[in-house]
């Protein structure tokens, strides 16, 4: 698995870096409908791990020519 956020590292919503997921409100649209990355929540502000960031996106990967129906 190769590492598009780091590890160890925490994103509030904002940063640039998450410009790669989508905008706010694509995140928000994600986050009510219980789709997106794993986050957390206090109070109004919403964090996500880099390493949560990481897990969605590889259960996301998608590999061209495999479960290609015969």
């Amino acid at each position: 698995m190769s590492n598009l956020f780091e590890n160890d590292r925490c994103y509030l919503l904002g940063d640039p870096e998450l410009q790669l997921l989508g905008d706010r409100d694509k995140l928000a649209q994600w986050r009510h409908k219980g789709v997106g990355p794993a986050y957390y929540k206090l109070g109004r502000k919403v964090i996500y791990r880099g390493s949560d960031l990481n897990i969605w996106l590889d259960a996301k990967r998608v590999v061209p020519g495999k479960n290609v129906a015969n």
